[in-house]
């Protein structure tokens, strides 16, 4: 059975117990507070008979049952008692519902009364089982007789049989409110559990947990709340390893904020960078009966793709240099010689040397300014790459780096390349009309105790709305792509506790500023 019926059907006998065990006390509470109801109720008729004037002046008359017979079966039959009886103290009837037994002898016990005690008792009498009250009679300091009053046993029982029916109609009213919340419950309970049996539920929980778990992928599962004082519902083991997160409960504060934003936008292969990773995230809903509960990311890690991506971009860009200067030193080779057939022997050292002088210059100014040689072989490769694409790179005269650059190798080449790459298809986008010079300008230097980068291109620039999103989901100002190169540089900038930003020039200008003591300590 489901966890619904059998919750339905355990609640329902706990009910049927709990409400049968109250009936059962309840009508054993009705069936004391009935005797005790008599008890009193006849307590007061003796009392009241024993302690009348007319009572005393009865038995003080020569014939006692004239006077009083008449007088206690009006009583009797307002008072809604089985019998009265008013007798000597020796216990002789001079009262009775029954006349023939007028005379006889009390049955019952007078003793305590005797002793000027009112009491009560269930007797046998004459009239069968009864509940019986018997009080003394004074007259002055001594005791002139006695009176009885009494209810039967049958009497008894046919005013309780009468309120049994309202007990159990109280009774049935409540099992069956109890039964139809209890059903109410099940049904709610049956929706949320999809009908399922316990072994099922079990099972799947199992099942889901070891997947949950042993994927590869990061899953992360939000609610409805979105605030930061909620908690991720669920949040696999690669999740917290891609996002660096503990152990324990999530709350959405602590993921990526890029991640927090916009959580009902369902979208696919979504690029985010976070400071140490290159992530897919793809974002799909949590429905239910056509209402949302909540969001499910997957996250994939793409770092290790994009690095090896990266090299192999650096690797075709030098090639692509090694190619175009190939080409360009087949030219001008070819332009010696024929200089060098026509017999013109000076325009052709001229020629040669002035190039080279050129060339040579760049060269020996960025070994000598820039400490790390990897970053000055980018510099003189892009110089060639920028060129060949029909844009004037250069490199200021104020670029120079010194060893205590805060960067290593790779992440420099990572962050001035992607700049230069970018700043180049920028300029190279924006010259499309004739007549029109495409240019980018690179400064790489020293200032106090910041490493100050900056590129400058004559491109449109980036919308500052778009500088945030393009430091943490990629940005391209091709329409329909979308770039990794900022948002590479922003992660390697965020590890080192730099910044980046965007100044005005003639064209468009991106600064990055790196604590020079602060990344080194």
């Amino acid at each position: 059975m489901s966890v619904a019926r059998q919750l339905f059907l355990l609640q329902l006998v706990v009910l049927v117990l709990v409400i049968g065990a109250g009936t059962a006390l309840a009508i054993v509470d009705q069936r004391r507070d009935s005797d005790e109801t008599t008890r009193r109720a006849v307590t007061a008729v003796a009392t009241t008979l024993a302690m009348s004037d007319g009572t005393v002046e009865a038995l003080r008359s020569p014939d006692p049952t004239a006077v009083l017979q008449p007088q206690t079966e009006r009583i009797r039959a307002a008072t809604g008692t089985d019998f009265i009886v008013v007798m000597t103290p020796a216990g002789i009837r001079f009262t009775h519902t029954n006349p023939e037994l007028i005379g006889g002898v009390f049955s019952g016990n007078i003793e305590r009364a005797l002793r000027g005690e009112t009491f009560t008792e269930t007797y046998a009498g004459s009239l069968g089982p009864s509940i019986r009250a018997v009080a003394p009679v004074y007259d002055g300091d001594r005791i002139a007789g006695l009176v009885s009053v009494g209810v039967t046993r049958e009497k008894i029982g046919d005013q309780f049989a009468a309120s049994l029916p309202t007990i159990f109609a109280v009774a049935a009213i409540g099992l069956a409110v109890s039964a139809a919340g209890s059903f109410l419950l099940s049904r709610r309970l049956r929706r949320q559990t999809l009908g399922m049996a316990p072994d099922e539920l079990r099972q799947m929980y199992e099942h889901h947990d070891a997947v949950l778990h042993s994927i590869g992928e990061g899953l992360v599962v939000l609610g409805r709340d979105s605030g930061d004082t909620a908690k991720a519902e669920v949040v696999n083991d690669e999740a917290r390893r891609l996002l660096d997160l503990p152990e324990g409960p999530v709350p959405v504060a602590a993921l990526p904020e890029s991640l927090r934003q916009s959580q009902d936008d369902d979208s696919r292969d979504e690029v985010h960078v976070t400071p140490d990773r290159v992530l897919l995230v793809s974002r799909e809903p949590v429905t239910w009966e056509g209402q949302r509960l909540g969001t499910v990311l997957n996250l994939r890690d793409r770092t290790e793709l994009q690095s090896v991506m990266g090299e192999l971009d650096s690797v075709r860009g030098f090639a692509e240099s090694l190619r175009s200067q190939a080409h360009e030193s087949a030219n001008r080779l070819h332009t010696i010689i024929t200089m060098v057939e026509l017999g013109r022997y000076d325009d052709a050292i001229a020629f040669a040397t002035e190039d080279l002088r050129l060339s040579q210059e760049l060269i020996d100014r960025l070994m000598t300014a820039v400490h790390e040689p990897a970053l000055a072989a980018l510099l003189l490769g892009k110089v060639g790459v920028a060129a060949e694409r029909g844009v004037d790179l250069t490199v200021t005269e104020d670029t120079a780096l010194g060893p205590v650059a805060p960067l290593s190798a790779r992440e420099l080449v990572t962050l001035v390349g992607n700049l230069v790459d970018n700043a180049i298809d920028a300029a190279r986008g924006a010259t499309e009309s004739p007549g029109e010079d495409a240019w980018v300008e690179v400064t790489v230097r020293q200032d106090n105790s910041m490493m100050v980068v900056r590129v400058a291109d004559s491109g449109p620039g980036i919308p500052a709305d778009e500088l945030d999103k393009a430091v943490t989901r990629g940005y391209s100002t091709k329409s329909g792509q979308r770039g990794l190169g900022l948002a590479l540089v922003a992660q390697v900038v965020a590890r080192h506790g730099g910044a980046i930003h965007t100044e005005p020039s003639l064209g468009s200008m991106i600064v990055v500023e790196i604590p020079i003591d602060e990344a080194a300590s």
